[in-house]
């Protein structure tokens, strides 16, 4: 893609670099298969997505998607990704009742 114009969120990314040689070719074999529509919506496709994230390039696993239903597919993607990042909280007992034994000030004040 050397020389046009990269997809939102390429400008940082090493993503062109890892497509592979005869990308352009594939790109035309998706658009010709899935009919120029774009797989979720049907209006006209002008993006090659990857239905599942990575590099498997296979035609089973690329679909041509509309800029708009790509760029929601990769946000709630991402949005995905940093939230399997984030340590879970552990909940233990019942929200709202304390697990753990008062204080001894709270114990105090309720003594009292």
């Amino acid at each position: 893609m050397s020389g046009r114009k990269h997809p939102i969120g390429w400008e940082n990314s090493n993503r062109e670099s890892r497509l592979p040689a005869n990308w352009h070719k594939l790109r035309a074999r998706v658009k010709r298969r899935d009919g120029g529509l774009c797989k979720s919506c049907g209006r006209p496709g002008t993006q090659v997505d990857h239905i599942i994230r990575g590099d498997n390039h296979a035609l089973e696993n690329l679909q041509l998607l509309c800029e708009p239903c790509h760029t929601r597919k990769t946000q709630a993607e991402s949005a995905e990704a940093r939230r399997a990042q984030r340590p879970r909280r552990e909940i233990s007992g019942r929200p709202g009742f304390m697990t753990e034994p008062m204080p001894d000030y709270w114990s105090r004040v309720a003594r009292e």
